[in-house]
């Protein structure tokens, strides 16, 4: 299901606060939309912000209901996962909006995720496809019980080389390698520059790597 910035979905998120962080929206040149993992917080997001800030740049972070996203796993049926998955979708594309509203260009928004949020931000990134600032999906993929490239592919737009990075454990408890690597084959058919690195025998979290690649992105989006 592809969720644009002009559609009108009224979900379980879509009344929740949007944080903000970085550079005042008005003066900024560029924009961070960060989705929290399940049990997290907005708030929280910010605080990775705060690791990988730089001048220029206004980070937006949606709340999400009772603070997850969607109630399953993210390898569950996809309608096991609505309305949840659609809300927090148009929750990205809203704060999308917000920046666009600003003067701030898509090719200069980049959207970062960590857990449920990454694998948010993936779906979104999927089936919105343009050239965004990047994506960074941390410990996360595409959404669904099996991956249909098609349903992703068919779409109309292309990536146009947006920079991706997708990090993860090789042993992650709730991220099979395999989706991973399925999520990057779907976003370099859709155009993407994908790097993937997977973490030997980490867990799931964030590591020190995963921070600087993020801040060098975050750095690339003001040069």
């Amino acid at each position: 299901m592809t969720v644009a910035p002009d559609v009108d979905i009224d979900g379980p998120h879509q009344d929740q606060p949007l944080e903000t962080g970085g550079t005042d929206l008005e003066s900024a040149t560029a924009a961070v939309v960060l989705t929290h993992g399940r049990g997290a917080s907005a708030r929280g997001m910010l605080q990775l912000a705060d690791a990988v800030h730089c001048e220029g740049v206004a980070f937006l972070a949606p709340q999400a209901a009772s603070r997850t996203w969607y109630p399953n796993s993210f390898l569950a049926p996809v309608d096991r996962n609505e309305p949840g998955r659609t809300s927090g979708l148009q929750a990205i594309a809203d704060a999308i909006e917000r920046a666009s509203d600003a003067g701030i260009p898509t090719e200069r928004v980049m959207l970062v995720g960590f857990s449920q949020g990454a694998c948010l931000a993936s779906e979104f990134v999927g089936h919105n496809p343009r050239r965004y600032g990047g994506l960074a999906a941390l410990s996360g993929g595409l959404i669904g019980e099996e991956i249909d490239r098609d349903e992703y592919t068919d779409v109309e737009g292309d990536l146009a080389e947006t920079p991706v990075f997708l990090g993860c454990s090789d042993v992650d408890p709730h991220i099979p390698e395999k989706r991973v690597h399925e999520t990057a084959a779907v976003l370099e058919a859709l155009g993407a520059d994908v790097t993937k690195r997977l973490y030997e025998g980490m867990g799931h979290g964030i590591t020190e790597d995963e921070l600087e690649v993020v801040a060098a992105m975050v750095a690339d989006l003001v040069d």
